[in-house]
């Protein structure tokens, strides 16, 4: 059996153990925010979408979508959501074939997951329209909650894969420095990069506590805010490219 093949079964094979809580739901909305300011307007291609919750965000913004994945169960989240309000294609992202050009392509917490994310940057790139810009978000392993988790002793190292991380199927973790470098050796050229929320804990104890007395609004805007000065102690990092050869 060939990798393609091979990574075809896995993913599907992983998506049974996929699971997400109010947490990440509440980043959508915050990484939406944080790019906002970057979008170019026109068709949009997201690559990897999930449950659909940020292809919900994309679909606000852009009235010509297309949402990308190799699990047919995670497009069946935005068919359910999105309707005609988004087209779906089915399939690897390495397979994928289109005549279309886009003006703002999204990879969000995906590349942590691919066999090679560089490979898979230059694909994005060469299906950018002139003066389109490529989206760039994934876990950070210098977030707080990881620092903290590391001085108890339940992570080795900030790289090491958590539990979690394996579950799910990521392949590496990434700091800012290596997302950037990704970026650059698929020719891209950084507009902007940085954090997404100030994150002190893990996923799991603000799904506990979120939306109570101890986890308000107010206490999230403010780990929002205070993210953009600490982008690398952040839940997310980003970076927003485009082709540096146009």
């Amino acid at each position: 059996m060939n990798d393609l093949q091979d990574e075809f079964d896995e993913l599907n094979r992983l998506a049974d153990d996929y699971d997400d809580g109010p947490f990440d739901k509440l980043m959508r909305g915050y990484m939406m925010r944080t790019l906002k300011p970057h979008l170019r307007s026109g068709k949009a291609l997201e690559m990897g979408c999930f449950n659909g919750e940020f292809s919900v965000c994309l679909a606000e913004e852009f009235a010509e979508l297309t949402v990308v994945d190799a699990v047919d169960e995670f497009l069946d989240n935005v068919r359910r959501r999105l309707g005609t309000r988004a087209r779906t294609v089915c399939s690897l992202f390495e397979e994928f074939d289109t005549s279309d050009r886009f003006d703002s392509i999204f990879i969000v917490h995906v590349l942590e997951h691919l066999l090679d994310p560089v490979a898979i940057l230059n694909k994005a790139k060469s299906l950018l329209a002139p003066g389109g810009r490529l989206f760039l978000i994934v876990p950070n392993g210098a977030a707080a909650s990881r620092r903290i988790a590391a001085k108890m002793g339940i992570l080795p190292t900030l790289s090491a894969l958590s539990a979690a991380d394996i579950k799910h199927g990521h392949r590496r973790i990434y700091f800012l420095d290596t997302l950037v470098d990704n970026a650059r050796e698929a020719g891209l050229n950084i507009i902007d990069s940085g954090g997404i929320f100030f994150k002190p804990l893990a996923n799991f104890q603000f799904d506990a506590l979120a939306g109570g007395e101890l986890i308000n609004e107010q206490f999230m805007e403010g780990c929002y805010l205070l993210g953009k000065e600490e982008p690398a102690m952040c839940a997310s990092i980003y970076v927003v490219c485009e082709d540096q050869t146009c």
